[in-house]
């Protein structure tokens, strides 16, 4: 996995767009004061591919992803694998509750076409096919392109912070796992899988062929001896059939010609035959005539209906114009309807003027009545007033109402009920009301029939009184017309009638005139089928004579014509009974031979029968012999499938144990070992290199001590780094050369941090190292570092700076 674009929008402390250019960049540092967002950008690489970063711990955590103040933000990588191009976008949003989500997740492939140093908008444009949609699916897809399942990825190209020594203390099983993935070991257990089916395949071939060697029963010299006298046997007899075949030929040709003979002659007899008299011919003449006199007739009765027609219009057109009668006859209607309406409104409005008078009557009484009622309850209010005081009165003491001292207790006779009192007031206020109410409305009825009145009065005032003719009269002349149009409806649809008919019977009689001249052409054609048979001339004059007349002559002719196809029979039958007499003879001599002919065979079929046995002869003699030299074959194939079948059962078994995997692995781990540890050496000035025990645990040789073998767990902070850093570089250099099919390559490596714990001469070898491993451009090799001596000797350096808005970067050169 080569990078070739990075994009972040707030990424992490990245809080502004930006894009990290590493076209044409093989060596590179990312350097800037501490936590200015340096390894945000290898963390963004890590989370554009596997949707997460190392140092954020949990795998599925992605809250760090966004800054802190942003509410959504993106991940773009453009990268190269294998000789292809592809591009992963991740898009981050956060919800109301402040939870970071993956908005969308693809990986496309990309045209490599396009120059890498390109817009990033251009290169992502040029997908050639989506790939992945969905963060799962995305990372599963990464994994594929890229050799690397994420936790081997960080171990062997993205050495973050404090991890570089995962690979160095590693139990033997992971660090297994990792070199199984990095060396594609799967293909053995494919190739195992694959001997397994070669194996299936190969004994499925070989049973496949002893059965076939089975079914050729006839693959001997005994029956390739027999077949070759058959084939000699119908040879011979080729030779004496061809003569009888010439004379059955010359039968068959006099056969022939002699049913040949016949056809013509039933073909003449067909067109004898074929003579008819049409159905309609004997009545076609008087047809015709009664066409012609009907036609007479209807040009009379068209004339006189349409005399008729005229006088019956002209009688019309004399009377009154029905229209302006309907429109006198509808003035009469609107001024009798308008003078009763006004009349019957008059008498309407005069009744309720007169109920005005009572009804004001009963309203005055009404209200008397209540005004009588108020005062009888005010005067039994006091009453009962009175009576409530002077119960309270003591004698000796003050009256509340004169003021002077009570002598003496008045006495009050019992008074009516002052509740039925009440009830009389509300039920004269309630009889007063409806009466000002009764009188109200007849008031508002009688004025609106007042206004109804004069309305109508003005429209009869407005319309023109009618002339005096009565109704009865202009009644009477209208129906006059209407008696008048009703006449001349039925003269005209009488004259149309007639004149129908009469175009029709014209059209027939012109039909049966182009009838009659056809049927005298088709006799004519008829007569000419039998010309040649002597017919007599056509008596023009009668067409129905003319036909009778060549009928007659044709029963005469039909007669002899019948009589010689009976002949020509008799000498069709004789030819035929000698043919099928000399074809059985030979047919007979040919079954002696085992060569079956069907009864009716031609001369040709029977020739073709004959050389057909001699073609299934040979054919039978070269299959015999086929046969033998094919179960030559099958013998020496099933024993080569049965050979290869033991072959591939036997690479199953040697790959099918776990000790070829651990052997594999053991082996690539030597050889990683080894490659370390010359670098170790030089990064050690000669005191380390490193060792696999055993238990195939990574240990260190230290030869300040003698040579003495340690865990590589007990090498201080720095020694770590340089141990760690070696196995780096060597997996780095050699994973595709121990890959089973070069199917790996780690086009990249990255290393976060770390170069502070060297001393100078070790930072020294450890610069000179990565210079040569970033040599040739087939590997991207890239640093986070604080150190300047590093720094300074890296070509190409991205200055991570970061303020308030965030981090950063700018892309500078030696």
């Amino acid at each position: 996995m080569r990078p070739l674009r990075l994009h972040l929008d707030n990424f992490g402390s990245f809080r502004e767009p930006v894009t990290v250019d590493f076209a044409d960049v093989d060596y590179f540092a990312l350097v800037g004061p501490t936590g200015a967002g340096k390894s945000t950008i290898i963390d963004a690489i890590c989370f554009a591919l596997y949707g997460t970063v190392p140092r954020w711990g949990k795998e599925n955590v992605i809250a760090h992803a966004l800054a802190p103040s942003a509410t959504s933000g993106k991940v773009a990588l453009v990268f190269e694998t294998s000789g292809r191009r592809h591009a992963v976008v991740r898009s981050l949003r956060r919800d109301a509750k402040a939870t970071v989500h993956t908005k969308e997740a693809r990986l496309d492939e990309l045209d490599p076409g396009v120059p890498a140093t390109a817009e990033l908008a251009e290169m992502l444009e040029a997908v050639v096919r989506p790939v992945a949609e969905g963060g799962d699916d995305v990372t599963a897809e990464v994994q594929r392109i890229t050799g690397l399942e994420y936790k081997f990825f960080t171990q062997c190209v993205v050495l973050p912070q404090g991890k570089f020594a995962e690979f160095l203390h590693a139990r033997p099983r992971e660090r297994q796992d990792l070199l199984v993935q990095l060396l594609d070991a799967e293909v053995y257990e494919r190739i195992q899988k694959r001997a397994g089916r070669e194996e299936d395949m190969a004994r499925q071939a070989a049973i496949f062929a002893r059965d076939q060697l089975a079914k050729l029963s006839d693959a001997d010299e005994a029956a390739e001896r027999a077949a070759a006298a058959r084939l000699g046997s119908l040879r011979d007899l080729v030779g004496r059939v061809r003569t009888d075949l010439d004379l059955l030929r010359v039968r068959d040709q006099e056969a022939q010609r002699l049913r040949e003979e016949r056809d013509a002659m039933a073909g003449r007899l067909g067109a004898l035959a074929a003579l008819a008299m049409p159905d309609d011919v004997p009545t076609l003449a008087d047809t015709l005539r009664d066409a012609l006199s009907e036609s007479a007739d209807l040009t009379t009765e068209v004339a006189r209906t349409e005399a008729e027609e005229q006088q019956a219009e002209d009688a019309l057109a004399a009377l009154d114009d029905p229209a302006a009668l309907t429109a006198e006859l509808a003035a009469l209607d609107q001024y009798e309807r308008m003078t009763g309406e006004l009349e019957a409104a008059e008498a309407e409005s005069a009744e309720a003027e007169s109920r005005l008078a009572p009804l004001a009557g009963r309203r005055d009484g009404a209200e008397a009545a209540l005004a009588e009622s108020e005062r009888d309850r005010d005067r039994l209010r006091d009453v009962h007033a009175s009576a409530e005081l002077a119960r309270r009165l003591v004698v000796g003491e003050a009256c509340p109402t004169c003021l002077r001292p009570v002598t003496e207790l008045p006495e009050h006779a019992v008074s009516a009920d002052l509740e039925t009192a009440e009830r009389n007031v509300q039920a004269a206020k309630k009889e007063a009301e409806e009466a000002r109410t009764r009188q109200q409305r007849a008031e508002a009825e009688s004025a609106h029939l007042t206004r109804r009145v004069q309305e109508l009065r003005d429209l009869v005032a407005g319309l023109e009184s009618p002339a005096g003719t009565s109704r009865a009269e202009i009644e009477r002349r209208l129906a006059t017309v209407r008696t008048a149009e009703s006449r001349t409806a039925h003269a005209r649809q009488a004259a149309r009638e007639a004149r129908t008919r009469l175009a029709q019977a014209r059209q027939r009689s012109e039909e049966l005139r182009g009838k009659g001249e056809q049927s005298w052409r088709d006799l004519e054609a008829s007569r000419d089928t039998v010309v040649s048979f002597g017919a007599p001339p056509l008596d023009r004059d009668d067409l129905h004579l003319a036909w009778t007349g060549l009928l007659a002559w044709r029963d005469g002719v039909a007669a002899r014509e019948r009589a010689a196809l009976d002949a020509q029979d008799d000498k069709i039958a004789q030819a035929q009974r000698l043919r099928d007499q000399e074809r059985a003879a030979l047919a007979t001599r040919l079954a002696d031979h085992d060569v079956a002919v069907p009864p009716e065979a031609t001369p040709e079929r029977i020739g073709e029968i004959v050389v057909a046995a001699v073609a299934q002869a040979e054919s039978r003699l070269e299959r015999v012999k086929e046969n033998q030299r094919l179960a030559g074959e099958l013998e020496e194939q099933a024993k080569s499938k049965e050979q290869e079948a033991r072959v591939a059962h036997e690479l199953a078994l040697r790959l099918r144990a776990d000790a070829f995997e651990r052997w594999l692995c053991s082996e690539a781990l030597e050889l990683l070992v080894a490659t370390a540890s010359g670098t170790l050496r030089d990064l050690s000035d000669g005191q380390y290199e490193l060792a696999v025990s055993p238990r195939s645990d990574i240990e260190v040789i230290d030869y300040a001590e003698a040579g003495m073998r340690r865990s590589a767990r007990t090498l201080s902070g720095g020694e770590t780094f340089q141990a760690a850093l070696a196995l780096a570089l060597a997996l780095s250099s050699q994973v595709a050369g121990l890959s089973a099919a070069a199917a790996r390559s780690l086009d990249s490596i990255f290393l976060d941090e770390g170069f502070g714990t060297l001393d100078p001469a070790t930072l020294d070898t450890v610069a000179t190292t990565l210079e040569r491993l970033a040599t040739g451009g087939e590997r991207m090799v890239g640093v986070v570092t604080h150190v300047p001596a590093l720094a300074d000797r890296v070509p190409v350096r991205f200055e991570i700076t970061r303020d308030a808005k965030g981090s950063h970067l700018r892309k500078a050169a030696q």
